[in-house]
């Protein structure tokens, strides 16, 4: 097996970048990239845009030579003869704009320009450039002390013998797109600032945002191994909220889980002692040479095996009922429930078993358990009275309640061990022969629990409804609060007769308890399933 030495685990806790700095770099160069990308777009259509407004102009000049020609000589009245008049003309009535030069070309040099351009157009390295292109009109760009000059020339022509000449427009290209070279300056300035604006409110933003997960960490930490009741809180209604939620749910999920583990094994530790301690006496004292003996400790030794057996099983019943899947609710008949169990439960011993106020009502629930928990409740009555005295089955609803109960005529609870009763262990007068461990109405409070219900129990009445015995009630919604299971319910005051398999008439009985006669129980009619469920807690 591979074990991590030191380098692993200092890898493994060497700090990496925080999710705040990340997020912010990441933000800032998202930023930084949009404002980049939105820059570019912006110079390259603009500098497109002014490209064509330069075209424009050289079009319009040259436009404006073809109009001219066409005319006459404003000094002479008479037409143009010879391309010298032409440019003179032209020249002297147009006034060239900042990013222009104008010049004009005749007898195979420049000889007239605009003002203010004499340096560059005395250069010889102007008429060089200019030369090339008479013959196809064209265009060329040249280095001059004000940067970068674009040349255009335009051809005139006046017969065989007026001679040649050409109009010659120049671009200071640097000079024309100084207004987008400012511009693009003061967006780049602009946008750092945006940039560090931005940068800065990612930064406090996000370490905003993330402040419940650095509590969460912290509260994470805080907690123990061996102590986990403690929780986030829940601040806000967003997704970092919605985490801590699951956290803790997760939290109380194994709180559960670990509180029932440890009660488990405690339990299980403390009263198994005592019968591990009577069968380990027990063998060491045996004498295996006396059948006699052997029997008699082989008796014994199956009987604390058999209660052990008990114990580990209720034992396990309550570990379960913290588990999700301890229910499978679904829409039971209460009048039907009831009516089963009580045929179920006469087997239990001689007694008056009764049926009281059954309601037809529909109730989710799981069957079996509620079932088990009434045959809890039915064997805990046997055990507490004689008999003959009266022991009741009954189920009515209350609004959005349905209530479950068994009750007899014995001598009751008293008021001081209500409470104690439905704890582990918890017992209150304990009746001769009893061997339970007083675990059973700690199953019934489980299986309530886990209804989302509840279990108590209260003073009983007789028939004539004088104060006797006790009544023990389980009290459930009629709806579970996950949803599970049919919610329908009988509204329409239907009473007509329903029967069971067995042809018994189940009509609802009237609020008075019906008498069923006493029955004495008979071992061969229930299954070994059935006397699990109700013996020995």
């Amino acid at each position: 097996m591979t074990t991590a030495g030191p380098d692993d685990d200092t890898r493994a806790r060497r700090p990496g970048v925080s999710v705040r700095t990340r997020l912010t770099v990441a933000t800032a160069l998202l930023v930084a990239l949009s404002l980049a990308s939105a820059g570019l777009l912006v110079y390259t259509f603009e500098d497109q845009r002014r490209a064509e407004e330069i075209t424009a102009e050289i079009d319009q000049e040259f436009a404006e030579l073809d109009g001219l020609r066409g005319g006459l000589d404003p000094e002479t009245r008479e037409p143009f003869v010879s391309p010298e008049q032409l440019l003179r003309t032209f020249l002297a009535r147009n006034v060239p704009d900042d990013t222009e030069l104008l010049a004009g070309w005749w007898d195979g040099s420049t000889r007239s320009f605009s003002f203010g351009n004499d340096e560059i157009v005395m250069d010889p390295s102007f008429d060089a450039a200019v030369g090339p292109l008479l013959a196809d009109n064209g265009t060329t760009v040249i280095e001059t002390p004000e940067g970068r000059l674009q040349l255009d020339v335009q051809t005139v022509r006046f017969g065989a013998d007026g001679g040649e000449g050409a109009l010659v427009v120049g671009t200071f290209l640097d000079r024309a797109r100084s207004g987008l070279l400012e511009t693009m300056r003061t967006y780049t300035l602009v946008a750092l600032v945006l940039l560090l604006l931005v940068t800065a409110v990612a930064a406090w933003l996000s370490g905003r945002l993330l402040a419940p997960l650095r509590t969460l960490r912290t509260a994470a930490e805080s907690i123990g191994e061996t102590d986990l009741s403690q929780r986030i809180p829940e601040r806000g209604n967003d997704d970092i909220t919605a985490l801590t939620r699951t956290v803790n749910g997760m939290l109380g999920r194994l709180e559960t889980a670990f509180v029932a583990q440890r009660q488990f094994l405690d339990d299980a530790g403390h009263e198994l002692r005592t019968p591990l301690t009577v069968l380990s006496g027990h063998l060491e004292l045996l004498d295996p040479e006396d059948p006699a003996e052997v029997r008699e400790t082989q008796e014994l030794l199956l009987d604390e095996i058999d209660r052990m057996s008990r114990l580990v099983r209720d034992l396990m019943l309550l570990a379960k009922s913290e588990r999700p899947d301890f229910l499978h609710p679904e829409p039971v008949r209460l009048h039907r429930l009831v009516s089963s169990t009580l045929a179920k439960a006469t087997a239990m011993g001689p007694r008056d078993w009764r049926l009281d106020a059954s309601s037809r009502e529909k109730v989710v629930l799981d069957q079996q358990r509620i079932a088990q928990a009434l045959l809890q409740l039915a064997d805990n009555a046997v055990k507490h009275t004689a008999p003959g005295q009266v022991v009741a089955l009954g189920a009515d609803t209350d609004g959005d309640r349905a209530r479950l109960w068994v009750r007899d005529t014995g001598r009751g609870v008293p008021a001081a061990d209500r409470g104690r009763i439905f704890e582990r262990f918890g017992r209150s007068v304990v009746p001769r022969g009893d061997e339970g461990f007083g675990l059973g109405l700690s199953i019934v409070g489980a299986i309530a629990a886990a209804h989302h219900g509840s279990a108590h129990v209260e003073d009983g009445t007789d028939d004539q409804g004088a104060p006797c015995g006790a009544r023990f009630v389980i009290t459930l919604p009629l709806v579970q609060p996950d949803g599970d299971g049919d919610d329908s319910r009988d509204h329409t005051g239907d009473t007509r007769t329903e029967a069971t398999s067995d042809g018994v008439d189940t009509t609802d009985r009237a609020p008075f308890a019906q008498a069923l006669p006493p029955t004495t129980p008979d071992p061969t009619q229930h299954s070994k399933e059935t006397e699990e469920t109700w013996r020995g807690s």
